[in-house]
Formats: structure tokens, sequence, C-alpha cells
């Protein structure tokens, strides 16, 4: 069965985001706290694992067809009035999807005269379909957190550039000093061998003060590139590697951008594993002074009535649930497709701990058994 064509007759449907319908990854933080604010039955989420390539490859193809078909069949079950109109919202964005680049992953969101949006994810998802009264949003969250906005320093011992990286892209940082040159001729006497030396530094302290006031604008983690002494020597001098996620050591001359933001996502990815450990050593600092709760539904009360600090959640974890008539207390759930079960309250869990000013973390798989995959860190003075 081929993907459904675009009816002719019907413009999309109004919204924020219409403008672009496709969003390359990671997604902005504006439009993940669009979709963290969408409220209204139904808000359809298809999410789909896909191989990187230059258009969607056939296999992608035919599981996107079949999540369609669920989409279409799971509106009608729940009753929608407009239940074919919505589905074929979906089917319109994914046939546009289906003739673009795809990474490891697509999320198509869409509701009734409101957000009709596509997102390319740099992760990998568990293929599925969600009607909820929310879309579902975690794997925008791990987009988020694994391909953090960054910069990469260039260095060279007369030269220096900064670059901006957004997921899988990497481009000139806009605005201030940079490129720099060094404008002085290094001094050379064999008698006085610190002259080069102390020009290098001059230099690089140079370097260091615009990186500084970009820094200031553009809070983000830092990756060093250049030669090992070079590197060396610019370190020994900097006051503003706060953030360094780590260091390449790479060639100025023959590197190509697209090579420097290959190297750097193995570094990225080391640093964003420290956020993980940084989270667990905040979950043990808070258990011994129980300003912590464990498990889903613990967690979730305690988001709902105190002021959530920190969520760690594990990366794998899915539980289809019901809530009490007053939202307070969880039932887990054996059939996520039911009219009044939430398919995935982790989802939900996340959106309110953001909405109400924690930061999320997603830890490896296993990690958090201790705490039934879901552990909440409260703001000590929220205890009373």
């Amino acid at each position: 069965m081929p993907l459904p064509q675009p009816h002719p007759d019907r413009p999309a449907a109004l919204g924020r985001w219409t403008e672009p319908r496709h969003v390359p990854s990671p997604p902005p933080a504006d439009l993940v706290a669009a979709l963290l604010r969408a409220t209204g039955h139904p808000a359809v989420s298809v999410l789909l694992p896909t191989t990187p390539a230059a258009v969607m490859s056939e296999p992608d193809r035919a599981v996107l067809r079949g999540l369609l078909e669920v989409a279409r069949h799971r509106l009608r079950e729940h009753g929608v009035a407009d239940a074919d109109e919505l589905a074929d919202a979906v089917a319109e964005l994914a046939l546009e999807c289906a003739n673009q680049p795809t990474a490891s992953g697509l999320a198509l969101y869409a509701a009734l005269g409101g957000i009709h949006v596509s997102v390319r994810l740099p992760v990998p998802v568990v293929a599925r379909v969600v009607v909820d009264p929310t879309f579902a949003t975690r794997d925008l969250v791990r987009a988020m957190h694994r391909t953090p906005r960054h910069a990469i320093l260039v260095l060279g011992s007369r030269q220096a550039s900064l670059l901006h990286g957004v997921g899988d892209q990497l481009r000139p940082a806009g605005g201030g000093r940079f490129p720099m040159q060094a404008v002085r001729e290094r001094r050379r006497d064999p008698a006085r061998p610190g002259l080069a030396r102390a020009d290098a530094a001059a230099f690089w302290r140079n370097v260091d003060a615009a990186l500084g006031a970009h820094l200031r604008l553009h809070p983000s983690p830092l990756v060093l590139a250049g030669s090992a002494r070079t590197v060396a020597g610019f370190t020994a001098i900097s006051r503003h590697l706060d953030r360094l996620a780590g260091t390449i050591e790479a060639d100025l001359v023959h590197e190509s951008v697209p090579m420097l933001a290959a190297r750097a996502r193995p570094v990225l990815e080391r640093y964003l594993h420290s956020r993980q450990d940084e989270a667990l050593a905040l979950l043990d600092e808070r258990v011994g002074t129980e300003h912590a709760v464990s498990g889903l539904a613990a967690a979730w009360f305690a988001a709902r009535h105190e002021q959530p600090e920190m969520l760690v959640v594990d990366d794998a974890l899915t539980v289809p649930a019901r809530l009490s008539e007053d939202g307070d207390l969880v039932e887990p759930a054996q059939d996520p497709t039911a009219p009044d079960v939430i398919d995935d309250l982790v989802d939900e869990l996340i959106e309110l701990v953001m909405h109400r000013g924690g930061w999320i973390a997603l830890a490896r798989p296993g990690t958090l058994a201790d705490h039934d995959g879901v552990a909440l860190t409260l703001r000590p003075h929220s205890w009373r």
C-alpha cells in the first residue's frame, strides 16, 4: 500500500509550527517547549526508527505505512469526530518526510487546528503511535540532552576559529571576534627561546578573552581542537574551561569541518555520560537528607505537590498507567491502547518536571534498578 497522497484542496492546518513543517536535529528548545505545552485530545504522535540516508529507505517506508494505519484505527477507536481528517494530516507529513533525508529517528506530531510538524532525531526511537491529550515528547528530550549545542574552538599557534555545533551540523559562530589571527610576527631568537612561547601565550590570552565573551552570551559545552602542544598551551592559560567537554588532536590544514564534527561526537557522548553521573551524585546526596523519592508513583505525586529539582529516569522505561480522579495516584495498566490509559506516564512525568522548573537526566538501562527506574530530587526549601 503506497503512502497516501496529499489532498490538493485542503490547506495545511494553521499553527505556530506549520512553517517550517520539518525540523532537523536536534529540535530547537522553543519547539520542544511548544509541544510540551500543547494539550487537548487528541494529540497524535508517531515515532519511527530510521536508517540515515538521502531519502527514506523502502523498509522504513513500510514500517511507516503500518504506523499510519495504526494511527487511523486508534483515532477511530477513541471516537474522534474528525479522525480521518487528522489521520490524513499525519499521512501528509509522512509523505513529505519519505522524500527527505533521514537521521536515526523520526517523530510526527499533529493535532486538529494546531501543530503539524515532523522532527528528524539523532537518536533511535521505539516505533509506536501515541494518541493522548499531550504529545509524546520523551524522544525530543533525549535528542536535546544527547546532542547539546556546543562550541569547537579550533586552535593554531597564530590563528583560531570558533565553530557552533547543533546536532549533526557545524558552522562558524556568528558575531564576535572570530576567526582571529595573530597580528604581530612571532619573534625568533636562538639565544632567547622564550620569546616565541611568550608571543603564542599573548595571542592565546586574546583568544581566551574572546571565547569568554562568546560563552557568556552562548553558554555551551566546549571542545578544543588543534595540535597537542597548542591545546596544552591554551589550556594552561585559559580561564573559561568550566564546561570543557574534551579535546581533539586535529590537523588544521587537512581536517575538514565534517571530519571535526564526526570526531567531536564521541567527546560529547563522554561529556553527556558525566551528566548522568552528576544526576546520580545529586540523587545520593538528596537521599541522605530525605529530599528524594523513588518509583514512578511517588515521583508523580511529589512532582505535583512539591518543587522538583531533578528527575532521572531509565532511558528504556515505559509505563502505561491510569490516574485517579484527582490525578494524584498511579495505577499501572496492561493495555496502553485503552481509551482511559496514558500510553506512557514516564513521558508525562518528564513534561511535568520540566514545566515546574526541574532538570532532566536520562540514565543507562539498569542504572536505577534500586529506584524502580525513576528517581526525583526536590529542592530542599520546598519541604515543610
